[in-house]
């Protein structure tokens, strides 16, 4: 399973000598240049995102297509895309966090609306208790934005998921909007939403949006004995009561807009553990509150001049508990944890001419983390970020350049150790060409520096933290292409192919060893990472004279992720945990006067679970195909909209995360109104 070296060497040379001529450059979407001063009002417009004209890698899926998707949350939908692994600790309720492209969770930044939720504790985010229901697009950068004009944050990510919720628009003179959605389903689904929209001024609107969900969790599976696979067990402990809340403004100035927002989530959920040792329940329980009210505005001051300003403030709290009066064979545990962020940016973008331009953008950031454990740190974190770029055009070449500085310093409670404070400089570097006038075919590449801090977890968790951590370097190296068409008089509309080919290295990762006890480990940095992976992607679109209309997408990912700390280990060059070689996606939607026939299939292969790839390690692979249909129509002047989904078609049996099983079979209905 491991390639020659030869192959290895050439990638990698390839990737240098791509990556060595880039200077500066600029987004062609984000940072077009006005020559005028004049400004109209603003408009809305629904159209297919033009990858070709980004920079750097990216991966959508907006409107329509994320509502015919069987979803129920963001990490539901971004496992469809290429270069993604999703970590699935198991059904509806389980934690769902992001891996991209092998470089781990924590080196992912996680936005929303423009602003990056943040976890100081563990620098995790639960993609499953974002919804759908109110999302109008969700996209995956690999380095970042193809925006120059951005917050200094966006910078600081190795790779970015985007979350963009839905912006009210009002159509033929109306004032508001109303939609009420209803899914019910296997394993006691019952997830109501409703969505109010209204006009209050001509550039002034508001959103409300409130969604409810209750599963009991409860599905069958397979797990292995001695004597074979038994297929009696059922899953305990899985329920999940969650409730999410939205509220927004949103307002047009001249030259500009502004959004104001807050958002609860609030969910208690069973913990059903690891199938082990013949242990098939655990009684464990957590709750859970995600609060925040945040703000931007972007607004062009003069005809070279815009600023953006964003804040935020956010509030977390967590409470575990393991009562041995449930589960005689745990132990007492009731923790209470609470999070505090404040977040403040201003960016700046200056036009020199028609193809230059460059910002400067400065973030702060404060991060509290309280908790009931004895002897605990109580730290607080102070982060400034400050970021510069430059942005050029020359005919049908593009590039960027710009540097990011970090700098860092904790306090912690009295007589306790802390981190010396960090500063570092990491750059990125970025070149984009089109060499046909008349093909929309592109080259690109990319260099980025980049690192990630310790969490607070990893520093000053009680017995566990290691204050002498050293953060995570990362060093990526891309190149790749796009080509789009859209044949005329043809029943093919439009196609297009991105492919990239990637080079990564991780070191200094931060990893949990034991002690001289082995009843307590501790956090180090031990661990070098070699990733040489080929991401392929290709979506193509259909309109037939019948009124027939079709569309297909397609992504592999290769990916070779080695562990190269050191020679003296048995494990040296084996991949790394839960990585696939191989993984890949498809989905087929077709569309015929209202009616919709959703395909979509998932493939994810061999993998280990530790860092020695031996047989006792060895996770099989697994991939599952989803089929919904939908009919749409109106009834009066409701819209109305009819769905039943099959998940998991074939019952395929299945771990995403070893000794976590996966629901079979199940199914979904769903009935949505539009006013």
């Amino acid at each position: 399973m491991k390639q020659a070296m030869t192959l290895r060497q050439t990638i990698i040379s390839g990737l240098f000598c791509l990556a060595a001529p880039c200077a500066y450059g600029q987004d062609a979407q984000a940072d077009t240049v006005v020559s005028s001063t004049k400004t109209i009002d603003e408009v809305t417009v629904t159209a297919r995102r033009d990858a070709s004209r980004d920079l750097l890698p990216v991966q959508t899926l907006t409107g329509e297509r994320l509502e015919r998707m069987s979803a129920l949350s963001v990490a539901d939908a971004i496992r469809y895309f290429s270069g993604v692994q999703i970590k699935d600790y198991g059904g509806v309720g389980g934690l769902k966090t992001v891996n991209i492209r092998g470089m781990g969770t924590q080196h992912v930044g996680v936005f929303y609306d423009g602003i990056e939720l943040g976890n100081a504790q563990n620098g995790q985010i639960d993609l499953g208790r974002f919804s759908l229901d109110n999302m109008e697009a969700v996209s995956v950068y690999n380095g970042q934005r193809s925006a120059i004009f951005q917050p200094a944050r966006d910078f600081g990510s190795a790779a970015t998921v985007y979350l963009q919720s839905r912006t009210p628009v009002f159509e033929g003179g109306r004032a508001y909007n109303l939609r009420a959605t209803m899914k019910a389903g296997s394993f006691g689904l019952a997830n109501p939403a409703v969505v109010w929209e209204q006009k209050i001024s001509e550039n002034v609107s508001s959103s409300v949006s409130a969604e409810y969900m209750y599963t009991n969790g409860r599905y069958r599976y397979r797990y292995h004995t001695q004597g074979g696979y038994d297929t009696t067990a059922v899953r305990a402990n899985g329920d999940v009561s969650a409730f999410r809340g939205e509220a927004g403004l949103f307002g047009r100035l001249n030259g500009g807009s502004w959004r104001a927002k807050a958002y609860v989530y609030r969910y208690e959920r069973g913990l059903p553990g690891a199938v082990v040792r013949g242990r098939l329940e655990h009684e464990d329980r957590q709750w859970d509150t995600n609060a925040f009210v945040q703000a931007s505005l972007r607004k062009r001051m003069t005809g070279r001049y815009s600023l953006m300003l964003n804040g935020k403030y956010a509030y977390d709290y967590l409470h575990y508990l393991s009562d041995p009066a449930l589960d005689e064979s745990a132990m007492y545990v009731d923790n209470r944890y609470r999070q505090q962020e404040a977040y403040l940016s201003l960016a700046n973008l200056y036009r020199f001419s028609s193809n230059w331009s460059a910002s400067l953008s400065a973030d702060y950031q404060w991060n509290k983390l309280s908790a009931d454990l004895y002897n605990f740190a109580y730290p607080v974190r102070h982060t400034v970020l400050v970021a510069a770029a430059v942005a050029a055009e020359y005919r049908r070449f593009k590039a960027q350049a710009g540097v990011l500085g970090t700098f860092v310093a904790d306090r912690v409670a009295v007589d306790t150790a802390r981190m010396d404070g960090k500063a570092e400089l990491t750059p990125t570097l970025v070149v984009s060409y089109k060499p046909f006038r008349r093909i929309d075919f592109s080259l690109r590449g990319f260099y980025k520096s980049i690192f990630r801090m310790p969490t607070l977890n990893d520093l000053y968790y009680t017995f566990i933290g290691n204050v002498k951590l050293c953060p995570e370097y990362t060093t990526q190296y891309d190149i790749g292409f796009t080509y789009a068409a859209a044949p005329r008089r043809s029943w093919l509309k439009r196609v297009e192919v991105q492919a990239d080919a990637y080079y990564h290295q991780v070191k200094d990762k931060i990893i949990a060893v034991p002690t001289s006890n082995q009843f307590r480990w501790t956090m180090v940095n031990l661990g070098l990472v070699d990733i040489l992976g080929l991401d392929v992607s290709a979506q193509a679109s259909w309109a037939f004279p019948c009124g027939l209309r079709l569309d297909a997408r397609l992504s592999y990912t290769y990916e070779q992720a080695e562990d190269v700390t050191s020679r003296a280990n048995t494990y040296y060059g084996d991949q790394i945990p839960y990585i696939p070689w191989h993984s890949g996606s498809a989905i087929v939607n077709a569309s015929w006067r209202g009616f919709g026939l959703d395909y979509s299939f998932i493939y994810t292969g061999e993998r280990y679970d530790a860092t020695e790839n031996i047989p006792q390690n060895h996770v099989p692979e697994w991939y599952t195909s989803d089929i919904a249909l939908s009919y749409n129509f109106r009834i009066g002047g409701v819209k109305t909209r009819l769905a039943a989904e099959v998940n998991n078609v074939f019952n395929q049996q299945f771990e995403v995360v070893k000794c976590y099983p996966m629901p079979g079979t199940n199914y979904k209905v769903v009935i949505k109104l539009e006013i």
